[in-house]
């Protein structure tokens, strides 16, 4: 699906091995979450979800910056507490879509992410940043502690370095974020849609159903003590196991010869 009429912010496009990439298309803005956008990104990672020909999601952008967070405008013009508990919880709810889909999604950074765009990046699975990229979490520097931002960047980066971040508001650079855990890799402009590529190739490699699967029992652990994640990652391996392409997997790699994973098993 390509979506470029006037006034709809987020560009969907789709390759024939089925990579969406979701491009926020408000540059002029810098691709600020303002409402508009929050739906837009709901609805597009709605239909990914649903989906079952999906294999992967990189989410871009257009211009100089990836996302500089809220529309802040948008926000002062309506200083109401039901309307901002409102607003953060369709970030949230927004975020969260990003963890449950089915399918790696990969963010693809270009230029400035800042507070909720910061978020953003280190709530994808994966993520590739120009070296001419910088990230913060800058919202204290206007007196707004970025909270909702703590939650993904803390399970990112270790917990000092995610506090420096948030309480002094200052930029660090892409290879900073690369050390700290933020971005898995740093590398020139021209190289970032190969190292992508080089990704999403190794992805589409590997069957739907164990990565759907992978994906969900890592984030479900994460939250849990050590003997509940043990056994949910117990279960979810037992279930794989079961899956057609793992039992060709273990077969070939006991033959010696390459696994033939046809669609009808992925």
């Amino acid at each position: 699906m390509s979506v470029a009429a006037a006034g709809v912010p987020v560009l969907e496009s789709r390759d024939a091995r089925g990579v969406v990439t979701l491009t926020l298309n408000r540059p002029g803005s810098f691709n600020a979450l303002s409402e508009e956008m929050l739906d837009a990104l709901q609805a597009a990672l709605d239909r990914v979800g649903g989906d079952e020909a999906a294999r992967a999601v990189v989410l871009a952008a257009e211009g100089k910056a990836f996302c500089a967070g809220h529309h802040l405008k948008e926000m002062i013009a309506r200083p109401e507490l039901p309307y901002y508990q409102g607003l953060f919880a369709r970030c949230s709810r927004m975020m969260l879509a990003i963890q449950k889909l089915p399918v790696p999604v990969i963010a693809r950074v270009e230029g400035l992410a800042t507070a909720a765009g910061c978020q953003l990046v280190a709530q994808c699975d994966l993520a590739v940043a120009s070296t001419e990229a910088s990230f913060a979490v800058s919202g204290v520097n206007l007196g707004l502690f970025c909270s909702t931002p703590s939650v993904p960047l803390l399970r990112n980066i270790a917990p000092k370095q995610a506090m420096e971040m948030l309480v002094t508001g200052e930029f660090i650079s892409a290879t900073q974020a690369r050390d700290r855990g933020l971005v898995n890799h740093a590398v020139p402009p021209e190289a970032v849609d190969a190292e992508i590529a080089r990704l999403v190739d190794s992805i589409l490699a590997k069957p739907r159903l164990a990565l759907a699967m992978g994906k969900e029992l890592f984030y479900r652990q994460r939250e849990m003590g050590v003997e509940a994640a043990y056994q949910l990652a117990a279960q979810t391996m037992a279930a794989n196991m079961m899956d057609g392409c793992a039992l060709e997997g273990v077969a070939a790699f006991t033959e010696k010869r390459k696994p033939n994973w046809n669609p009808s098993q992925e």
